[in-house]
């Protein structure tokens, strides 16, 4: 089992406090038991990076749902991993296609704070990450990819209106 079902916009999540713990946290205890009672060999959670010192609580929710896979892989034939990673480039929830569609609108460009950074990984890295922890994890594990340096948001604002011919 894959399980990507999620919240994983933090905004979402914080104006909807109780919907981000039921979907991210209940959604997962549920899902995870029924695998676990149906002898699925192995269940892989795609979680977030967010998740390793949570300051939000989009975070803490993925967080909470590593530490129920990590306990229910204490006394489980089936094997609970997790992947970690950061934004997925061209992906639904990336700032990329945001930023673009601003930038050909004229602009605005939103950025929420001048000194946030993000991690960033393309569509075939995290495909493979979430494939690899399926074939190679044990017993609770967590999958991080080394994705480099964090990137400023508002850095990446500006190389993509410079790309696209604006200042």
């Amino acid at each position: 089992v894959f399980h990507t079902a999620a919240y994983k916009h933090v905004p979402l999540v914080e104006k909807n406090i109780i919907e981000g713990v039921s979907n991210n946290i209940l959604g997962t205890q549920v899902i995870a038991a029924e695998a676990a009672a149906a002898s699925v060999s192995h269940f892989i959670l795609v979680s977030t990076d967010k998740a390793v010192r949570p300051t939000n609580v989009m975070g803490a929710t993925k967080r909470f749902s590593e530490m129920i896979l990590q306990s229910l892989s204490l006394h489980s034939a089936t094997t609970f991993s997790m992947v970690r990673f950061g934004n997925v480039l061209g992906s639904s929830g990336s700032v990329v296609p945001l930023f673009t569609k601003q930038i050909k609108a004229g602009g605005p460009i939103t950025v929420t704070h001048p000194d946030i950074t993000r991690f960033f990984m393309t569509i075939p890295e995290a495909a493979q990450l979430v494939i690899q922890a399926g074939a190679m994890g044990s017993k609770g594990e967590v999958f991080v990819l080394d994705m480099g340096n964090s990137v400023k948001i508002v850095d990446l604002a500006n190389k993509m209106a410079h790309l696209m011919g604006h200042s």
